[in-house]
């Protein structure tokens, strides 16, 4: 059974730190390239950072110089550093997994961000 856990979520004033994790179960996570989304209500949701199986990464420019992607495949598990926390960042964040074959959706863990 595939499974993909986001924690770390929470609350948190303008300006701090979160640190999101997602594990992963049941699949091969070393082939995978691992995405964190983003969803706010009424909006579609968007990627935020992807890192690839070779470690070849990208973010969206909103989060660049403020975001970390990494991977632990050790631990099958991805990570999203996110500093310097502003009010639009608070958004249902979603781990993905794309694997050749298919893809996969965490749960979404609630990140908030407000004074």
């Amino acid at each position: 059974q595939v499974q993909l856990v986001e924690s770390g979520g929470g609350l948190v004033q303008p300006g701090g730190s979160l640190r999101l994790s997602c594990a992963a179960s049941g699949i091969n996570f070393s082939i995978a390239t691992m995405n964190w989304y983003r969803q706010t209500l009424g909006k579609q949701r968007e990627v935020v950072a992807f890192i690839t199986r070779g470690g070849s990464i990208n973010y969206t420019d909103s989060v660049k110089g403020r975001f970390t992607i990494s991977r632990d495949n050790a631990k099958k598990t991805v990570y999203l550093q996110m500093n310097n926390l502003k009010p639009e960042d608070a958004a249902v964040y979603y781990c993905y997994a794309q694997l050749p074959s298919r893809g996969y959706w965490g749960q979404g863990t609630q990140v908030t961000v407000s004074s």
